[in-house]
Protein backbone atom coordinates (compact mmCIF):
# COMPACT_ATOMS: atom_id res chain seq x y z
CA UNK A 1 0.00 0.00 0.00
CA UNK A 2 2.73 2.24 1.10
CA UNK A 3 4.28 3.88 -2.23
CA UNK A 4 8.27 5.60 -2.33
CA UNK A 5 8.52 8.99 -3.14
CA UNK A 6 12.30 8.92 -2.32
CA UNK A 7 14.34 7.71 0.71
CA UNK A 8 12.44 8.27 4.14
CA UNK A 9 9.29 9.39 2.49
CA UNK A 10 6.11 7.14 1.45
CA UNK A 11 2.81 7.47 0.78
CA UNK A 12 -0.40 5.37 0.69
CA UNK A 13 -3.24 7.09 -1.47
CA UNK A 14 -7.18 5.15 -0.27
CA UNK A 15 -10.94 6.08 -1.41
CA UNK A 16 -12.25 8.56 0.32
CA UNK A 17 -15.41 10.32 0.36
CA UNK A 18 -16.35 14.07 1.14
CA UNK A 19 -19.90 15.37 0.82
CA UNK A 20 -20.68 12.21 -0.82
CA UNK A 21 -17.76 12.61 -3.53
CA UNK A 22 -15.04 10.09 -4.13
CA UNK A 23 -11.71 12.50 -3.80
CA UNK A 24 -9.14 10.47 -2.18
CA UNK A 25 -7.32 10.68 0.68
CA UNK A 26 -3.25 10.69 1.00
CA UNK A 27 -1.51 9.54 4.06
CA UNK A 28 2.31 10.56 4.33
CA UNK A 29 5.34 9.00 6.43
CA UNK A 30 8.73 10.07 7.07
CA UNK A 31 11.02 8.25 8.60
CA UNK A 32 12.72 10.09 11.56
CA UNK A 33 16.38 9.96 12.60
CA UNK A 34 15.65 8.56 16.06
CA UNK A 35 13.78 5.76 14.75
CA UNK A 36 10.00 5.07 13.87
CA UNK A 37 7.79 6.75 11.41
CA UNK A 38 6.15 10.36 11.63
CA UNK A 39 2.70 10.08 9.70
CA UNK A 40 0.55 12.79 8.72
CA UNK A 41 -2.92 12.41 8.23
CA UNK A 42 -4.42 9.11 9.17
CA UNK A 43 -6.66 6.92 6.98
CA UNK A 44 -8.14 3.69 7.90
CA UNK A 45 -6.40 0.71 9.52
CA UNK A 46 -6.04 -2.01 7.37
CA UNK A 47 -3.93 -4.97 7.69
CA UNK A 48 -1.75 -4.35 4.78
CA UNK A 49 -0.99 -0.99 5.98
CA UNK A 50 -0.17 -1.86 9.28
CA UNK A 51 2.60 -4.65 7.99
CA UNK A 52 3.79 -2.05 5.86
CA UNK A 53 4.15 0.47 8.34
CA UNK A 54 5.65 -2.19 10.72
CA UNK A 55 8.36 -2.95 8.24
CA UNK A 56 9.28 0.62 7.89
CA UNK A 57 10.28 0.79 11.68
CA UNK A 58 6.30 1.61 13.63
CA UNK A 59 4.57 4.89 14.11
CA UNK A 60 6.32 7.13 16.50
CA UNK A 61 4.15 10.65 15.73
CA UNK A 62 0.94 11.53 13.92
CA UNK A 63 -0.06 14.57 12.90
CA UNK A 64 -3.38 15.93 12.42
CA UNK A 65 -2.55 19.06 10.34
CA UNK A 66 -6.32 20.61 9.89
CA UNK A 67 -9.10 21.00 11.84
CA UNK A 68 -11.16 18.77 9.05
CA UNK A 69 -8.48 15.84 8.88
CA UNK A 70 -9.88 14.54 12.41
CA UNK A 71 -11.08 11.33 10.86
CA UNK A 72 -9.32 8.59 11.35
CA UNK A 73 -7.66 9.42 14.27
CA UNK A 74 -9.28 7.64 17.58
CA UNK A 75 -9.03 4.66 14.96
CA UNK A 76 -4.94 5.40 14.46
CA UNK A 77 -4.64 6.01 17.71
CA UNK A 78 -6.50 2.39 19.26
CA UNK A 79 -3.89 0.70 16.34
CA UNK A 80 -1.28 2.76 18.10
CA UNK A 81 -1.40 3.26 21.47
CA UNK A 82 2.00 4.33 22.25
CA UNK A 83 2.73 6.93 19.54
CA UNK A 84 2.13 10.36 20.48
CA UNK A 85 -0.67 12.64 18.91
CA UNK A 86 0.03 16.38 17.11
CA UNK A 87 -3.15 18.52 16.52
CA UNK A 88 -3.60 21.70 14.79
CA UNK A 89 -4.99 24.55 17.13
CA UNK A 90 -8.24 24.02 17.67
CA UNK A 91 -8.90 20.54 17.04
CA UNK A 92 -8.88 18.83 20.15
CA UNK A 93 -12.21 19.67 21.43
CA UNK A 94 -13.50 18.38 18.26
CA UNK A 95 -12.19 14.88 18.70
CA UNK A 96 -12.59 14.51 22.82
CA UNK A 97 -11.73 10.50 21.86
CA UNK A 98 -8.49 11.27 21.00
CA UNK A 99 -5.18 12.21 23.06
CA UNK A 100 -3.25 14.73 21.66
CA UNK A 101 0.02 15.09 23.66
CA UNK A 102 1.04 18.85 21.59
CA UNK A 103 -0.58 21.26 19.86
CA UNK A 104 0.94 21.60 16.85
CA UNK A 105 2.67 25.50 15.48
CA UNK A 106 5.76 26.73 13.57
CA UNK A 107 8.48 24.86 15.93
CA UNK A 108 9.09 21.25 14.97
CA UNK A 109 8.99 18.85 17.81
CA UNK A 110 12.66 17.73 18.34
CA UNK A 111 12.31 14.31 17.17
CA UNK A 112 11.87 15.75 13.86
CA UNK A 113 13.59 19.41 13.65
CA UNK A 114 15.94 19.00 11.04
CA UNK A 115 13.84 16.40 9.16
CA UNK A 116 10.74 18.10 9.09
CA UNK A 117 10.06 22.19 9.19
CA UNK A 118 6.50 23.28 9.70
CA UNK A 119 4.56 26.33 9.40
CA UNK A 120 0.53 26.98 10.49
CA UNK A 121 -1.38 28.87 8.38
CA UNK A 122 -2.56 32.13 9.53
CA UNK A 123 -5.55 33.97 8.79
CA UNK A 124 -7.45 30.88 8.82
CA UNK A 125 -8.78 30.28 12.23
CA UNK A 126 -11.78 27.63 11.51
CA UNK A 127 -8.81 25.46 9.24
CA UNK A 128 -5.60 26.41 10.93
CA UNK A 129 -3.48 24.23 9.27
CA UNK A 130 0.14 23.17 9.22
CA UNK A 131 1.87 22.35 6.00
CA UNK A 132 5.41 20.83 6.50
CA UNK A 133 8.26 20.72 4.51
CA UNK A 134 10.50 17.93 4.15
CA UNK A 135 13.87 19.33 2.76
CA UNK A 136 15.67 16.08 1.71
CA UNK A 137 12.83 15.51 -0.98
CA UNK A 138 12.30 18.91 -1.91
CA UNK A 139 8.47 18.11 -1.03
CA UNK A 140 6.04 20.49 0.24
CA UNK A 141 3.26 18.09 2.23
CA UNK A 142 -0.65 19.86 2.59
CA UNK A 143 -3.99 18.97 3.69
CA UNK A 144 -6.79 20.78 2.44
CA UNK A 145 -5.15 24.51 1.55
CA UNK A 146 -5.87 23.60 -2.08
CA UNK A 147 -6.78 20.18 -3.76
CA UNK A 148 -5.79 18.93 -7.31
CA UNK A 149 -8.58 16.97 -8.51
CA UNK A 150 -9.28 15.97 -11.97
CA UNK A 151 -9.12 14.87 -15.11
CA UNK A 152 -10.52 11.53 -14.00
CA UNK A 153 -13.57 11.28 -11.20
CA UNK A 154 -17.40 11.17 -11.84
CA UNK A 155 -19.30 13.71 -14.41
CA UNK A 156 -21.35 15.12 -10.97
CA UNK A 157 -17.98 15.46 -9.15
CA UNK A 158 -16.41 17.52 -12.05
CA UNK A 159 -19.08 19.55 -12.16
CA UNK A 160 -19.26 20.65 -8.52
CA UNK A 161 -15.72 20.89 -8.43
CA UNK A 162 -15.95 23.53 -11.26
CA UNK A 163 -18.09 25.01 -9.49
CA UNK A 164 -15.87 25.01 -6.69
CA UNK A 165 -13.05 26.52 -8.76
CA UNK A 166 -10.81 23.63 -7.92
CA UNK A 167 -10.90 21.01 -10.87
CA UNK A 168 -8.38 19.82 -13.49
CA UNK A 169 -5.68 22.08 -11.87
CA UNK A 170 -4.03 22.33 -8.55
CA UNK A 171 -6.06 25.61 -6.92
CA UNK A 172 -7.89 26.36 -3.57
CA UNK A 173 -11.65 25.77 -3.47
CA UNK A 174 -14.36 28.15 -2.74
CA UNK A 175 -14.72 27.03 0.32
CA UNK A 176 -11.11 26.90 1.52
CA UNK A 177 -11.41 30.83 -0.17
CA UNK A 178 -14.33 31.76 2.43
CA UNK A 179 -12.50 30.27 5.36
CA UNK A 180 -9.68 33.09 4.79
CA UNK A 181 -11.17 35.57 7.00
CA UNK A 182 -7.64 37.66 7.55
CA UNK A 183 -6.23 38.04 3.46
CA UNK A 184 -3.35 39.51 4.52
CA UNK A 185 -1.94 36.97 6.96
CA UNK A 186 -3.17 33.88 4.96
CA UNK A 187 -0.57 35.80 2.27
CA UNK A 188 2.20 36.31 4.47
CA UNK A 189 1.76 32.79 5.85
CA UNK A 190 1.83 32.02 1.74
CA UNK A 191 4.78 34.33 1.31
CA UNK A 192 6.57 32.76 4.38
CA UNK A 193 6.01 28.59 1.99
CA UNK A 194 7.20 30.16 -0.62
CA UNK A 195 10.54 31.19 0.50
CA UNK A 196 10.93 27.25 1.08
CA UNK A 197 12.97 25.11 -1.81
CA UNK A 198 10.57 22.90 -2.78
CA UNK A 199 9.73 21.28 -5.94
CA UNK A 200 7.59 18.48 -5.13
CA UNK A 201 3.94 18.85 -3.80
CA UNK A 202 2.18 15.99 -1.65
CA UNK A 203 -1.47 17.04 -1.52
CA UNK A 204 -4.23 15.81 0.92
CA UNK A 205 -6.35 15.32 -1.96
CA UNK A 206 -5.80 14.12 -6.04
CA UNK A 207 -2.82 13.85 -7.72
CA UNK A 208 0.94 15.06 -6.63
CA UNK A 209 2.67 17.21 -8.42
CA UNK A 210 6.15 15.98 -8.68
CA UNK A 211 7.63 18.57 -10.51
CA UNK A 212 7.06 22.33 -10.53
CA UNK A 213 5.13 22.67 -7.12
CA UNK A 214 6.76 26.04 -6.31
CA UNK A 215 5.33 27.84 -9.26
CA UNK A 216 1.89 25.79 -9.12
CA UNK A 217 1.60 26.84 -5.61
CA UNK A 218 2.36 30.38 -6.85
CA UNK A 219 -0.06 30.80 -9.25
CA UNK A 220 -2.75 29.06 -7.30
CA UNK A 221 -2.49 31.82 -4.77
CA UNK A 222 -1.95 34.64 -7.00
CA UNK A 223 -5.88 35.82 -6.63
CA UNK A 224 -4.22 37.43 -3.02
CA UNK A 225 -2.77 40.48 -2.97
Amino acid sequence: MLIAVQDGLWVCRVPYRAMGFEVGRQLVAVSLPGGGLWIHSPIPVTSELRADLARLGGVAHVVAPSVYHDECLAEFQAAYPHARFHGTPGIAPAVPAVRFGDELSDTPHPDWAGTLGQHLIRGMPKVNEVVFLHPASRSLIIADIALNLGPDGSWLLGLVMRLNGAWGKFRPTRFARSNMRDKAAVRASLDTILGWDFDRVIVGHGRNIETGGRAAFREAFAFLP
